[in-house]
């Protein structure tokens, strides 16, 4: 397989499976985009073999190729499902452009590795180490793509969109077995997981809810400090994806925080008013 075809690939795999990051990588340089769909492609692989339905074992042989492959300096495709092996291809020819640390791919496995052992988190303390590994990773990893050292802030932003995505799938979760809202939060307010499991939208939910959103904002509002580090078209690309996922967030607060019967659609106007947005500051 050609590094063209490879990255034709995990650029359909973007559009295909993550609307919202095509939209804001779409204004990057060439080079840059294809690398970020690179990263995204391996993240995405990372996603599907944890919330799979192979054998856990099987599930953990897949993963712990996958943590080899993104601590090589020069991943061989043998690691993986073989020699056309379009996400690696990719991987490999953006790591030799860009300085994308290997321990943020590699955090970016564990995240995946810990979802087979651990589904409930006691405190906020703990789920943000989860997230740091599972979202903070890939802005870790993408930042090195855009041309920022601000990694402290891409973080940060990642652990916002984590924390945005946590909401919007609590109905996924719990069918895939999980459950991220902090155990002693879900305590505080009043919510028990019977609640999630039947659905009930109480008043003690939208409090919690009410919390959870204030608590994405402050993350967001300190990630996009990045901005400042950027250049113009990424800085568009950042600021891009980060006000379509402030435009879910809303969406969700608007619904009460009804979040049951599926995520919030985004129209691809408003995704273009966002974009244009962009442009214009």
């Amino acid at each position: 397989m050609t590094v063209d075809a490879a990255y034709a690939e995990v650029q359909r795999i973007t559009r295909r499976r993550a609307r919202n990051f095509a939209y804001g990588i779409m204004v990057l340089p060439r080079e840059k985009r294809r690398a970020i769909a690179a990263i995204y492609a391996f993240a995405r692989r990372v996603d599907d073999v944890a919330d799979g339905e192979l054998p856990v074992a099987e599930k953990r042989r897949e993963l712990e190729q996958l943590r080899a492959a993104a601590l090589e300096q020069k991943p061989s495709n043998n690691l993986l499902l073989g020699e056309e092996d379009a996400m690696l291809v990719a991987l490999t020819d953006a790591r030799s452009r860009f300085p994308i640390p290997s321990s943020a791919l590699a955090a970016l496995v564990d995240g995946g590795l810990q979802d087979l052992d651990q589904t409930r988190y006691a405190s906020f303390e703990e789920l943000s180490g989860y997230c740091r590994k599972v979202a903070g990773a890939v802005g870790v990893s993408c930042v090195a793509v855009y041309g920022s050292d601000d990694v402290e802030r891409a973080e940060t932003l990642g652990i916002a969109l984590q924390l945005i995505n946590i909401m919007r799938d609590v109905r996924e979760d719990w069918e895939l077995g999980r459950v991220y809202l902090p155990q002693d939060e879900l305590d505080s307010f009043g919510v028990s997981e019977d609640d999630i499991a039947f659905g009930r939208v109480t008043d003690a939910w939208r409090a919690l809810m009410t919390f959870q959103a204030e608590r994405a904002r402050v993350h967001l509002w300190d990630g996009l400090g990045l901005l400042r580090s950027l250049d113009g078209r990424s800085a568009l690309c950042v600021s891009t994806f980060a006000g379509l996922y402030r435009a879910t967030l809303e969406r969700i607060e608007a619904a009460g925080f009804d979040v049951f019967g599926g995520p919030p659609h985004l129209s691809a106007l408003t995704k273009l008013r966002i974009v244009g947005e962009g442009l214009r500051r």
